[in-house]
């Protein structure tokens, strides 16, 4: 029999499921005939128990890729989904708080160069870099990995090692995090004619937002210092998210009602949308929700930001009556000190945003430092099948018809910049003279 997550607990005010009672089979069938189907980009509904199997040759390889060096900072480089759901799980984990095992590095202009190699010291021979690009080829990755390659050889040839030598002890500072297909991406044959260890994927039909259970993520948050026990335990909740988002009882089924709650609003005429995220833990799961909105939602109108400090900016325009929106917080079970002005300050959020219009808080359980594993595995599972199931409500519930691939998961449009990149635009790891 199917039991409800814990780690994870929702309430809702001021909408009425029972209008939607009748079609949740019908949702559901929707989803579950296109989940874990080629083509059809839902592969990551399944992935947590996939990478189950794969958790000690993982750890394996996080210790071997540290050995090839002894270095103890990791550089993830990447964009998107690459970065921003390592950025998030790591996060609400409570790992790389000091930023001293992680950093990253997606940005393409010359400060933020000189910065990034201000955190390495100068020294790019003391960190270990996981570039991460499914294609290989994509612009702002290839040129920032380009650039430290090219130190690292200059560094150990300036030690006195021959061109050959020194590559190979480049190579020993790279793994790779791209297609397995060697003949789809560069990435992957420059990762097998060099020699560097490991085989990391980025699975087939998971988009980049919906990659927090990918390699790139897992691999980070290992290196980071995250416990066997716990990753397991991360994995398993996240399955178990899966399976009750896939069930149709809505009592069981968060990610459905959550699909429904902004379903809801936008069938209503209500445009405008604020999901708050309470806690410094969320800092980074904002950009990641927000990259989500953006790619599958396609509004740009929904706020996502980390309160309190959002909250009395945003304040203003949020209680004015002309402005209609409905509100979600996702706010972390307090233990500690601060457990009881923090309960009260999440009653008085709710309380005034009950006024307003429909609202939910999502409560999730907590760790010393971030949430509990259970929870982190959860509660991210949860938003991404919300997202899609806000798509799937919206059309059913208007009598239009589904594309055979669902819009939440493709992003067609983002090639509109992507082409202006190319034809010698911008070409990777240029240096300006």
């Amino acid at each position: 029999m199917l039991t409800k997550n814990s780690s994870v607990k929702t309430s809702f005010s001021g909408i009425d499921f029972s209008k939607y009672a009748s079609k949740t089979s019908e949702f559901v069938k929707e989803f579950a005939s296109r989940a874990n189907k080629k083509g059809y980009f839902l592969n990551w509904v399944d992935l947590p128990k996939e990478q189950l199997k794969r958790v000690d040759e993982l750890y394996s390889m996080v210790e071997n890729f540290k050995k090839q060096t002894g270095n103890s900072v990791l550089s993830v480089m990447g964009i998107g989904g690459s970065k921003h759901t390592v950025e998030h799980m790591l996060s609400i984990n409570g790992l790389n708080i000091n930023s001293d095992s992680v950093v990253f590095y997606s940005d393409v202009d010359s400060i933020s160069w000189e910065r990034f190699l201000t955190k390495l010291g100068h020294d790019v021979t003391s960190a270990n870099f996981m570039i991460a690009s499914k294609s290989g080829s994509t612009f702002e990755t290839k040129d920032g990995f380009l650039r430290v390659q090219n130190l690292l050889l200059d560094a150990y040839m300036a030690k006195g090692q021959s061109k050959e030598d020194a590559m190979k002890s480049v190579s020993k500072h790279f793994i790779a995090v791209t297609d397995a297909n060697s003949e789809k991406s560069e990435l992957r044959r420059t990762s097998n004619e060099n020699g560097w260890i490991g085989d990391l994927f980025i699975h087939d039909d998971v988009g980049g937002r919906f990659s927090a259970f990918d390699d790139h993520a897992l691999f980070t948050l290992i290196w980071a210092g995250m416990k066997k026990e716990d990753m397991i335990s991360m994995l398993s909740s996240a399955q178990e998210m899966s399976e009750q988002s896939l069930s149709d009882d809505l009592e069981i089924n968060d990610a459905l009602k959550e699909g429904i709650f902004w379903a809801d609003a936008s069938l209503n005429g209500i445009k405008a949308s604020v999901h708050q995220y309470m806690g410094s833990m969320f800092e980074n799961t904002v950009y990641w929700h927000a990259q989500m909105q953006n790619e599958s939602v396609k509004d740009t109108l929904k706020q996502v930001a980390k309160v309190p400090d959002a909250m009395h900016h945003s304040a203003e325009a949020h209680f004015n009556p002309a402005n209609k929106l409905v509100f979600a917080l996702t706010v972390p079970v307090d233990n500690g000190v601060c457990s009881e002005n923090a309960e009260a300050y999440i009653g008085a959020l709710s309380k005034s945003y009950e006024i307003t219009g429909a609202t939910f808080v999502e409560r999730v359980e907590t760790s010393s430092l971030g949430l509990t594993p259970q929870a982190a595995g959860a509660m991210t599972m949860l938003r991404a099948f919300a997202t899609v199931y806000q798509e799937i409500v919206t059309a059913i519930m208007t009598g239009k018809e589904l594309p055979e691939v669902l819009d939440s998961v493709l992003q067609p449009h983002v090639e509109f910049y992507k082409k202006n990149l190319k034809g010698g635009v911008v070409v990777p790891g240029r240096v300006s003279k």
